[in-house]
């Protein structure tokens, strides 16, 4: 194999250690979440997504921490996540549809509710002793 074959093999070779990293980025963690989760330092972190090589066991524990499986990471294509999201992302008003979120608590609506119902129930008590009171002067 040539020189200019093995640099061009190089080059193309994409590295656990950045997969890691890149997924890591896309999820919006930290250097520091990382380490904190795994029990080690950021300086160990970084030096672990400049790997050329990482253990399996390592990668494990990293997958584990970020939610995801050794294989997904390994199959991991940045590419294919622009891909998706480039393919998913449109200009259509229609986007409320797909992501419906109240603007109201449940919890908040329910004790409302209740409250209501409490209020009643105090009115109809009172108009109940008020009738009480009258046939007792009669």
């Amino acid at each position: 194999m040539s020189l200019p074959e093995i640099l061009k093999r190089r080059k193309n070779r994409t590295y656990l250690s950045r997969k890691i990293n890149r997924i890591r980025e896309l999820r919006g963690m930290k250097q520091e979440a990382l380490d904190a989760e795994l029990g080690i330092s950021q300086q160990a972190i970084s030096k672990l997504e400049q790997r050329e090589v990482i253990e399996d066991s390592t990668l494990e524990k990293v997958a584990k921490v970020l939610g995801l499986t050794t294989a997904s990471i390994k199959n991991f294509s940045e590419e294919a996540v622009f891909n998706i999201i480039g393919n998913t992302v449109t200009n259509h008003d229609n986007g409320s549809l797909f992501n419906y979120q109240p603007n109201f608590n449940p919890l908040d609506k329910l004790i409302e509710a209740l409250e209501a119902n409490k209020e009643l129930y105090e009115r109809l008590l009172a108009s109940e002793r008020e009738k009480v009171e009258i046939l007792r002067n009669r």
